[in-house]
């Protein structure tokens, strides 16, 4: 019998807003995975530490940065590797995922790995962009609205097309595209209405009108941008 693997959604920061199903389960896992940078440190387990049970096997998943899809592709053939040896063994894992393990998370692509491979349960988190429209105490679509949520990372016509198509915005995965993403919404007229947030709910959180980001907006930055009135009575 193999093990089962479950994908742990640990919310976007406060770990407080994780669920009591992670919080138990990451508190009795054996064997504990998530993603490292190039400096080995990982915002998923940092966020889960208060609730990590005592000397756990941890696997460290380093994933490259702004390399490429080839690299990035072997990276996860690796880590579902080596994840996998432990789930035939007959042992559980649980990977710690920031936010939610299926918005964007890199949970989907070892699960894609290892779904014939042993049972999967998925453990929901709260996505950025709950966190982000609590920060602000901005709702992030209303009545009839629909909500697009776009990553920054797309060619500048595209973000252009789509923002201006839709109701209500999301738009993710800023750092160094910040400023693509204001040109768009310059050009569109809709600066003003936008929101920003950096790092929701963590201790250095940022909140501000876009017109007054910052120039260094982190990757864990998000814009909310609403062109309704601004009531919802």
């Amino acid at each position: 019998m193999t093990g089962k693997l479950y994908g742990v959604g640990v919310g976007p920061g406060d770990p407080q807003l994780l669920t009591l199903k992670a919080a138990a389960l990451i508190r009795r896992a054996r064997h504990l995975a998530y993603m490292v940078n190039e400096d080995g440190e990982s915002m998923a387990r940092t966020i889960a530490s208060g609730f990590i049970g005592e000397t756990p096997n941890e696997i460290p998943i380093p994933m490259p940065m702004r390399i490429g899809p080839d690299a990035t592709r072997a990276a996860y053939d690796r880590a579902a590797a080596r994840i996998g040896e432990v789930l035939d063994a007959g042992d559980d894992v649980v990977v710690l995922c920031e936010g939610d393990p299926l918005f964007y998370g890199s949970f989907i692509y070892l699960q894609a790995r290892l779904f014939e491979r042993a049972e999967i349960e998925v453990v929901p988190g709260i996505a950025s962009p709950m966190a982000g429209a609590a920060a602000l105490g901005h709702p992030l679509c209303a009545r009839d609205e629909t909500l697009t949520v776009l990553p920054a990372t797309l060619p500048e016509d595209v973000l252009k097309a789509r923002i201006a198509a839709a109701d209500a915005v999301v738009v993710m995965k800023l750092g160094r595209n910040l400023v693509k993403l204001r040109r768009v919404l310059d050009e569109l007229g809709l600066a003003g209405q936008a929101l920003f947030v950096e790092r929701a709910t963590w201790p250095d959180q940022r909140i501000r009108p876009l017109t007054e980001a910052p120039e260094d907006a982190s990757y864990f930055s998000l814009v909310i941008l609403s062109k309704g009135d601004g009531t919802w009575s």
